[in-house]
């Protein structure tokens, strides 16, 4: 029995051929589309006779649903539509490569719209989100490469996603031509040779591009305006070949590449914007600009011109816009330019549906609806539904405001579901993700979006190992793709599908216990997160205990004593816990809590060594005993931080001693992590946090043994109100 292959030989095959394969057995010309084909090519990839399969479609049935009917050596794939008839067609496949033989199974999803957020990075110019970590750096080549969006959306399919948001502050001049702006659109594909330090607003980001990157660029990929939107139509047409609706998602008001540039540290040091020269056809960032507006509604209607298969258009209002309602009213903008820009669209395409999503974020939902309310296509809102912190709870509660303030205008939500936790250890708690997706409030939920703010999911680019460097974090990070969009689909998948899906791709290894090890060494980053809450991607990186400089950097000892825990947990911190409150977990039981998982996972990695193992199966257990490792690091940082508040309340040396013992031994585990960490991976700088190198960090955990030394019991941490 064969392994599906990675990726298809020919670029974008699906668009040039039309060849039909034999196996499909009906006449009906939906079903011979390319989603039925995409299946069938993953049924001949996995089996060396492959059964002989019908496709039919059933009006009866909804998009998405299937049955697969199995007489004799005939398999009947019976969907709604075509997506139906490729997740029917890849339900075969999956039973021939998990059980060598196919049994009668149906489909049906569970959560309608199942999505990945990537903030992607089109140019220097045209950055996402925050381009200053290396991540985006050396990610934006790949962003023009049609190998690495084939390989991606095909895998996407397999994962049974429905939705790729692209997020990109102002994409405009990377993908469109305008008659009216004709200096706007950008040839080529240039990078920065900048190199991050780290520093707030440096490149300009959040969002905008400071005019020190727009000094220093370099051509990475000579290609005309033209050529570039002939790119991006194959791309999104084989998104739509698989089943997937595209949305790009920008940040307002932020027109990169056609304003003026920003100076270094715009809001560092106060630049006022609104006395910036205007840019390009007299373009600035200001919202009552004339030409700012008119640029934005022509831009917004070209785009979905030249792109017919985009599904729709979502947009934050924010950061970059005047937080007053008074005066200049963000949502008017947005309606302005936005909205009247898609149905100028729509007045040309007038059967053109274009879905829209309004993030909720510096915004009100009243003033959304006074301008967006008269939207003729559906209209969904966002919201970060776990803030920053994915991995931390199956049950947050910052939604919950959100809904009720939705449920006057009978409006559903987009899920958020930002993962600024961990970048680089494989991740895998199939009970995690299942839990989460089952909280969500299903008459509230338009669908959900996995992703990050600080990091581009593109290639990795810190791999150590020849044979691992360069490959699709969607591949690296398998498991963790799979289980956000198959329990999407279908909730109910079970330990033992999970065991086979890890037998085939390890079949050097014990499944069940792989199956368990993982989740249990998933479960250490969860833990203290919810322990150690910070809320934002900026503020915490849990993989190595750092926040940006500006918000006080390495994440000392001192910074657990009285940093909260998550809302609604019941946790309480050291210093809680030392004044006696009420609380229904001590930070004693999540110490004991951390060894427990980390002695568990290292027990577990320890039975599933195997000399003859690959290499991808002997990093993956590394990454289980680096998460171990980190976990102990956690418990007696935590530990310490008990024993000082101990000694701040009594003045007891004792107390203190205790502190510096269990620093001492902490350092021990950061030790052990970091040459886990630094065997398999090189250091990045992470955009929204700081420079994740585990080495270098060392220094600062010595640095936590003399400040508990040294520090008096009458210290307290400084105001932050």
């Amino acid at each position: 029995m064969r392994r599906p292959a990675d990726a298809s030989v020919a670029f974008f095959a699906a668009l040039a051929g039309g060849l039909l394969l034999a196996a499909c057995g009906s006449s009906d010309p939906a079903a011979q589309g390319p989603e039925a084909q995409f299946a069938l090519r993953q049924i001949e990839a996995v089996a060396d006779s492959p059964p002989d399969v019908t496709f039919a479609l059933d009006s009866g049935l909804g998009e998405e649903d299937y049955a697969v009917s199995v007489e004799g050596d005939a398999v009947t794939v019976t969907a709604g539509g075509p997506r139906g008839l490729m997740y029917g067609g890849l339900e075969v496949a999956e039973q021939l490569e998990l059980n060598a033989g196919v049994a009668d199974a149906a489909g049906k999803p569970f959560l309608a719209r199942r999505g990945i957020k990537f903030n992607i990075p089109l140019d220097a110019r045209t950055p996402s989100y925050d381009d200053s970590g290396d991540a985006a750096q050396k990610n934006i080549a790949e962003m023009w490469n049609g190998e690495f969006w084939e390989a991606f959306l095909d895998q996407m399919a397999i994962n049974r996603y429905n939705t790729l948001t692209l997020w990109n502050p102002h994409p405009f001049p990377s993908m469109i031509k305008l008659d009216d702006y004709p200096d706007v659109a950008l040839d080529d594909v240039q990078v920065t040779t900048l190199k991050p330090v780290g520093l707030e607003n440096e490149w300009g980001d959040p969002q905008l591009v400071t005019s020190n990157v727009m000094a220093n660029l370099k051509t990475v990929k000579t290609i005309t305006i033209d050529e570039k939107i002939a790119f991006w139509q194959r791309v999104m047409r084989h998104a739509r070949d698989r089943g997937i609706d595209v949305y790009w998602i920008t940040w307002n008001v932020a027109p990169n590449s056609v304003a003026q540039p920003v100076e270094p540290f715009y809001k560092t040091f106060g630049i006022n914007m609104e006395n910036e020269q205007p840019g390009k056809h007299g373009i600035t960032h200001q919202m009552d600009n004339p030409a700012t507006i008119d640029y934005h509604r022509q831009a917004v209607k070209q785009f979905l011109l030249t792109y017919p298969d985009v599904t729709g258009i979502g947009v934050t209002a924010g950061e970059h816009m005047p937080k007053s309602w008074e005066g200049a009213n963000r949502e008017e903008w947005l309606w302005n330019t936005y909205g009247k820009g898609i149905l100028d669209a729509k007045a040309e395409q007038p059967e053109r549906t274009v879905r829209f999503i309004h993030r909720v974020w510096h915004s009100d939902m009243d003033q959304i609806m006074k301008y967006w309310g008269q939207y003729p296509d559906p209209f969904e809102v966002s919201f970060k539904y776990a803030h920053a912190r994915l991995f931390s709870s199956p049950e947050l509660p910052f939604a919950q405001e959100h809904i009720a303030q939705m449920k006057p205008y009978g409006l559903k939500s987009w899920w958020n579901l930002r993962n600024d936790d961990i970048f680089v250890y494989r991740w895998g708690d199939p009970d995690y993700v299942r839990d989460f997706l089952r909280f969500f409030d299903q008459d509230a939920t338009a669908g959900y979006y996995e992703g990050s703010d600080g990091y581009v999911w593109g290639r990795e680019f810190v791999s150590k190992n020849p044979k691992l460097a360069g490959e699709l974090e969607i591949e690296k990070h398998w498991y963790r793709y799979m289980l956000f969009g198959r329990l999407g689909y279908d909730d109910t998948l079970d330990a033992d599908f999970f065991t086979k899906k890890l037998a085939v791709r390890y079949p050097e290894t014990d499944a069940p216990g792989l199956y368990e090890t993982w989740k249990t060494a998933s479960k250490i980053v969860p833990a203290v997160n919810v322990f150690h809450w910070r809320d934002w991607d900026a503020d915490w990186s849990v993989e190595g205990q750092i926040a940006r400089p500006k918000l006080g950097g390495y994440r000392e000892v001192a910074d657990f004593i009285d940093n909260p825990t998550l809302e609604g947990s019941g946790i309480l911190n050291p210093r809680q816990f030392v004044d006696g409150e009420d609380g229904e977990k001590t930070p004693m039981e999540v110490i004991d809590e951390l060894h427990r998982l980390a002695d568990a996972t290292f027990k577990g990695v320890l039975e599933l060594r195997n000399p003859n193992a690959t290499e991808e199966f002997r990093t993956l257990l590394d990454d289980m005993d680096a998460m171990a490792h980190l976990g102990r690091y956690y418990a007696e940082k935590i530990h310490a931080a008990v024993e000082l508040a101990r000694y701040q309340k009594s003045g007891r040396r004792t107390h203190r001693d205790a502190a510096v013992g269990h620093l001492e031994t902490a350092l021990s585990y950061w030790e052990d992590y970091t040459a886990v960490s630094t065997a398999n991976y090189k250091p990045q700088m992470l955009a929204r946090s700081y420079i994740l190198d585990w080495t270098a960090l060392t220094e600062n955990v010595k640095e936590d043994i003399d400040w508990a030394r040294k520090t008096p019991s009458s210290w307290r941490p400084p105001r932050t109100d």
